[in-house]
């Protein structure tokens, strides 16, 4: 393959080819020294926006059909690497930073830092390189099946990522409406009420059709004969009235007690779907409420369910309605006079072929309408519970803009279906109008040709007003249909949705634990991203070990990890010799006790917020947790003691009373293990030390983990276990750790001298990597 060859395969993996350089190192790449040469060309480039330190700073690489290329804003010269045996160009990321990493054989060349809204345009500039020095040393391309390309977009992927970054976002399919009969399995458990609603429903349909069958005697054997001279036979017309008042109670009758069924049929399958919907969304793992927005499952869980109610109770019910009287009305229409009948059914294609072509444009409307409003009820659970940082920051004016902006998208998605709708309705109202106007162009026609009676005209129009009127009725379901469709579309997406964290297929039960924890190799993958790798660590019964490590070490993600919250990748993470992932879920985390840094209390009392974990507790028990957790005191001194409400979020008490009784409630269910989220690093000095006091109870004789910002507070810790971009580094006690001066020492010198401990590392660590490459 020759060089302009390979060109095309880099243009074929980036369509169009590698867009202009930006100006700036465009000029600069052309400079007087003629950086490139003549034959030499561009084949893909990344601009770096991190230094060593990981500050922003500009930089760019380069990859030519000869080199690669490489600039920082500072620097006045190109650094240049020629193809050769033995090098190699991979790139990696952790905790939101990527990494590109030249190296030789037996050595690191150098190394690019860049946030990871780079990472694609990385992949590209790794796969040309890997491709163009394959090129150069061997004359042959590698074949695409070496180079994991996206089958879609042909973004390069990372080694062992399985989905692309671009095409792995949620892809919002138009709802059909065969989702609808998914809802059957709501309906099942009621099958005998939907039964005896389908029943009375026939029952209802036929006794309104015996009106107009009435006229066509009462028309040609009464008013008919009077008019020409025959005198009007009581007993006859009171036949007939009868009938028909005896069918208008019959059909009232049937119709209320059809109604009454459905109705509440309905209601209580709308009661199902919402209750197996949250039960279901209370199973899910915490990784898929990561990338949920509150608003959104509100609206999906409320409104969406009541949409489908009203489906259900009240347009599927005269779907149904419309559907037996066309039916049945065309029965009798072609008994009367099948030629009258052909011509009242003329309309019926053209409605159908309208039905289809709205219903196409009508279902991705409605589910694009769907989500918009979604929007908007996700502005309103933004803002209603941080109501305080919104005034806080004066930003009432910038809330209400955002809100103002989301219900005009609302308004505009909502104008686009009306303007479909607004067309259809009238066109079948005209349709209906004109078949009507056929009807009786044909049936004077036939009347004057002595074919059919007035009589038999005059009933033919009473149906063909009511089938005309169904008709028109069967085509606006059409909008609620689709409404419904996409209404149930977006609950089954959650009910559809399988829990990262699965329930054990053969469980093992254990009703008591001692609490030794053992990681086995662990790591874990948050989507693409690799967040810890390669932990091994074992916790004895009664052991507190304290998590060290600067800002996206890994810390919290190892508690989540030991917490279930999410699993493992990678290894496994066993109790008492036990693998977490063979426990089940609620009665594994009934063992552990979790203590936050931020302290949700819900909606209520103080008393039943202790009482979260242990409904059944009692007040002495209750009492005894809060005395234990040092919060009795304050407690008795609010105006209705243990029965004060503690307000939304528990914003009627101040922090340090909120982590009060967070402990407390992790006091009252007495777990074997327990886990400390940074639990004193948002209160003052002072509610520090009654905190502290609490934790001193609360860790007695239990196995403990720990995560503080202040390293001080872990001094009693049996260990300290000291974390660095999701490995351990250090293991051991606070004086061992500091008599060995390595990460943990400069940690604690760092937080002692009030310095930003992650800066101060970085340094360090930094200055000693340019120490090496000096050496």
């Amino acid at each position: 393959m020759t060089q302009r060859d390979l060109s095309s395969t880099a243009q074929r993996i980036t369509p169009g080819g590698p867009p202009a350089l930006p100006a700036i190192w465009s000029a600069r790449l052309q400079s007087p020294g003629e950086v490139l040469a003549s034959d030499e060309r561009i084949l893909a480039w990344l601009e770096i926006d991190l230094d060593a330190t990981l500050r922003f700073a500009q930089g760019i690489v380069v990859v030519t059909s000869d080199r690669l290329l490489a600039l920082s804003a500072d620097d006045q010269n190109w650094q240049s690497w020629a193809y050769r045996p033995g090098l190699s160009l991979s790139r990696r990321d952790h905790s939101g930073v990527g990494t590109l990493e030249l190296s030789a054989a037996d050595a690191r060349l150098a190394h690019w830092r860049y946030t990871l809204s780079a990472d694609i345009a990385a992949g590209r500039l790794v796969d040309h390189f890997m491709r163009q020095i394959t090129f150069r040393l061997t004359g042959v391309v590698p074949p695409p099946s070496e180079v994991a390309l996206c089958p879609t977009c042909e973004t390069p992927l990372l080694a062992g990522q399985d989905e692309c970054p671009v095409c792995s976002k949620e892809i919002h399919e138009p709802p059909s409406t065969w989702t609808l009969l998914r809802l059957g399995r709501f309906a099942r458990p009621y099958k005998m009420q939907l039964l005896a609603g389908f029943v009375l429903s026939l029952l209802t349909t036929a006794a309104t059709l015996v009106a107009p069958y009435l006229s066509m005697p009462m028309m040609d054997k009464v008013l008919i004969p009077y008019q020409n001279g025959t005198p009007i036979e009581p007993g006859l017309v009171a036949l007939y009235l009868s009938g028909l008042l005896g069918s208008s109670l019959v059909a009232w009758l049937l119709g209320w007690g059809r109604t009454y069924i459905l109705a509440l049929v309905s209601e209580r399958i709308g009661a199902d779907l919402r209750t197996t919907t949250y039960e279901h969304l209370l199973k899910l793992s915490q990784e898929y409420f990561g990338g949920k927005r509150t608003g959104d499952l509100m609206a999906r869980i409320g409104s969406e369910t009541d949409r489908i109610n009203i489906f259900i109770s009240l347009h599927l019910l005269d779907f149904a309605t419309d559907v037996l009287m066309i039916v049945m009305t065309t029965a009798i229409l072609v008994s009367i006079d099948p030629w009258l009948a052909a011509v009242t059914l003329l309309p019926l294609p053209i409605i159908g072929w309208l039905i289809h072509v709205v219903r196409e444009k009508l279902r991705t409307g409605f589910e694009r309408v769907d989500r918009v409003w979604a929007e908007v009820t996700n502005v309103l659970a933004d803002t209603i519970p941080g109501i305080r940082v919104v005034k806080a920051f004066a930003q009432e004016q910038r809330e209400a803009t955002r809100f103002r902006a989301a219900n005009a998208h609302n308004l505009e998605v909502n104008d686009r279906v009306n303007k479909v709708w607004s067309v259809f309705s009238p066109t079948v109202t005209l349709l209906t109008e004109l078949g009507l106007l056929i009807v009786w162009a044909f049936g004077i026609w036939q009347i004057a040709q002595d074919k059919i009676t007035v009589g038999v005209l005059t009933a033919f129009l009473a149906y063909i007003s009511r089938f005309y009127l169904r008709l028109d009725s069967m085509s606006r379901i059409v909008s609620v249909t689709q409404k419904a469709a996409a209404g149930a579309k977006r609950i089954f997406d959650i009910l559809d949705h399988v829990s990262s964290v699965p329930e054990p297929t053969h469980p093992v039960h254990l009703p008591s634990i001692s609490g030794r924890i053992e990681l086995r190799s662990v790591g874990f993958r948050y989507g693409t991203r690799s967040v810890t790798r390669d932990i091994s660590l074992v916790i004895e019964p009664g052991e507190m070990v304290g998590l060290v490590g600067h800002s996206g070490s890994g810390k919290s993600t190892l508690v989540n990890l030991i917490s279930r919250f999410y699993d493992v990748t990678e290894g496994a993470i066993l109790i008492d010799g036990v693998d977490v992932r063979s426990i089940p879920v609620a009665e594994y985390r009934k063992h552990i006790g979790l203590v936050l840094q931020e302290p949700f209390l819900f909606f209520g009392t103080i008393a039943e917020n202790i009482a979260y974990g242990k409904p059944e507790a009692t007040h002495a028990e209750i009492v005894a947790a809060a005395r234990a957790a040092h919060a009795h005191e304050f407690i008795l001194r609010l105006a209705h003691g243990y029965d004060s409400l503690v307000g939304e979020r528990g914003q009627a008490l101040s922090g340090g009373e909120r982590q009060r009784i967070s402990i407390a409630r992790a006091l009252l269910i007495d777990p074997p293990i327990l886990i400390l989220d940074e639990a004193t690093s948002s209160v003052d000095t002072t509610t520090e030390k009654e905190i502290q006091k609490a934790l001193d109870n609360l860790v007695r004789g239990r196995t403990t983990i720990a995560i503080a910002h202040r390293l001080s507070t872990l001094r009693d810790a049996n260990r300290l276990v000291v974390l660095d971009r999701g490995t351990i580094v250090e293991v051991g006690s606070h004086d061992e750790l500091m008599a060995r001066e390595g990460h943990y020492y400069r940690l604690y010198q760092a937080q002692a001298r009030n310095v930003d401990t992650e800066d101060e590392v970085r340094r360090v660590t930094v200055d000693s990597r340019h120490d090496g490459d000096r050496e």
